[in-house]
């Protein structure tokens, strides 16, 4: 079994920053891709940003120079730190891992997910 574990969220005015952590834990060999996806009420879940474990970085375009997506393989933990957060990325934050276990089998995991609300 496999858990992802997500904090950070929370309320925070426009402008403002927060620092998202998923925390990976279980019968993991290793984790391959990483990632944040977010879906706002009434839409579609979209992905923010994705990170693979050499650490090559990819963000949806209305992210990219305000957000910034990093792991620490030691760890089992992805970041996302939010910078000059808007209205619109209201949403809840999803974390998403592949990760192969000690049976050699691949698997893509969620996190429960955590609310993010930025007030105008």
């Amino acid at each position: 079994q496999v858990q992802l574990v997500e904090s950070g969220g929370g309320l925070v005015q426009a402008g403002g920053s927060l620092r998202l952590s998923c925390a990976a834990s279980g019968s993991i060999r290793r984790i391959n891709a990483m990632g944040w996806y977010r879906q706002a009420p009434g839409k579609q879940r979209e992905l923010v940003a994705t990170i693979t474990r050499g650490a090559t970085t990819n963000y949806v375009d209305s992210a990219k120079g305000r957000f910034t997506i990093a792991r620490d393989n030691a760890k089992n933990t992805v970041y996302l730190q939010m910078n000059s957060l808007k209205p619109e990325d209201t949403a809840v934050y999803y974390c998403n891992a592949d990760i192969t276990n000690w049976d050699y089998e691949w698997h893509s995991y969620w996190g429960q997910g955590t609310q993010v609300t930025v007030s105008s």
